[in-house]
C-alpha cells in the first residue's frame, strides 16, 4: 500500500530538491513532481511563509535563507523519514546536502553550525546573560536580526530566539525574563499557529499558565 504523503514529507522534499539547484529559480516540474495535492499545498505554504520566493513570470521558485533553516530542521525532525520509492533526484540532493554540510563542519570553527547562517551555535562562545537588563538588550537585538535576515514580518518565533541565545542563560530565566519583558510593554507574546510545529519547537516556545502556549514575539 502506498505511503500517505504528510505535509512534513512534502515540504521537506520540495525544499531539498530546490536547494540542490543552488538558488537557480526553477519551474515546479524541475524540482518536484507535484502530481499529489500535498505537494501543491506544500509549495503554496512554503511560498506564503517565506521559505521560497516565487518569480510570477513563468512560475519559477527559489529557496530563501529561511527555507534553508527550515530544511535543516525538517531533516533533523524525528518524524521525517524517506519513503521506499524516493527517486535518484531526491537521494542525490540529500547526498549533496550532507556532503556540503560535512565539509562546512570540518572547515568552520567548532562553535559554528552550517545551518545557523554564521551564528554561534547555542551561544556557547558568547558571554553569559546574567541579568534581566542584559537579557532585554540581547533578546531584542536578536529579534531585530532574525526579523531582518529572514523577513519574518515582525513575528519572530520564540523558539528561534531561545536557540540563538542558547546556553548563555537557563531555560527558566529565559521564560521568566521574556514574560517580564512583555510585562514592561516592550514586546507582546503571540499565540496563533506555528506551521508544522515539531515537539522540540513546541518545547522551546513559552507556555503561559492557564493561558496556552505563545509561539511568537512582536516588538512594540
Amino acid at each position: 500500500m502506498a505511503r500517505k504523503v504528510t505535509s512534513l514529507y512534502a515540504e521537506t522534499l520540495v525544499l531539498l530538491n530546490l536547494w540542490a539547484l543552488d538558488k537557480t529559480p526553477a519551474p515546479q516540474s524541475k524540482f518536484i513532481s507535484a502530481k499529489e495535492q500535498e505537494y501543491k499545498t506544500a509549495l503554496k505554504q512554503l511560498t506564503e511563509e517565506g521559505s521560497l520566493t516565487e518569480v510570477p513570470k513563468g512560475k519559477r521558485y527559489s529557496i530563501t535563507e529561511n527555507g534553508k533553516l527550515k530544511l535543516s530542521e525538517s531533516l533533523g525532525n524525528k518524524g521525517f523519514s524517506f519513503s521506499s520509492n524516493a527517486g535518484p533526484k531526491t537521494t542525490n540532493a540529500l547526498l549533496k546536502w550532507f556532503r556540503q554540510n560535512s565539509v562546512s563542519h570540518s572547515t568552520a570553527s567548532p562553535a559554528m553550525s552550517p545551518a545557523s547562517n554564521g551564528h554561534s551555535k547555542n551561544g556557547s562562545t558568547s558571554t553569559q546573560i546574567s541579568s534581566y537588563k542584559d537579557f532585554t538588550k540581547t533578546a531584542l537585538d536578536t529579534y531585530d536580526q532574525l526579523n531582518r535576515d529572514y523577513n519574518l514580518d515582525d513575528l519572530v518565533p520564540i523558539y528561534r530566539i531561545r536557540r540563538e541565545l542558547g546556553d548563555r542563560l537557563s531555560r527558566q530565566h529565559f521564560n521568566e525574563w521574556l514574560l517580564e519583558t512583555q510585562g514592561n510593554d516592550l514586546i507582546q507574546l503571540m499565540g496563533g499557529d506555528l506551521p508544522n510545529v515539531t515537539p522540540d519547537q513546541l518545547e522551546d516556545s513559552v507556555a503561559i499558565p492557564g493561558g496556552g502556549t505563545r509561539f511568537y514575539v512582536k516588538r512594540l
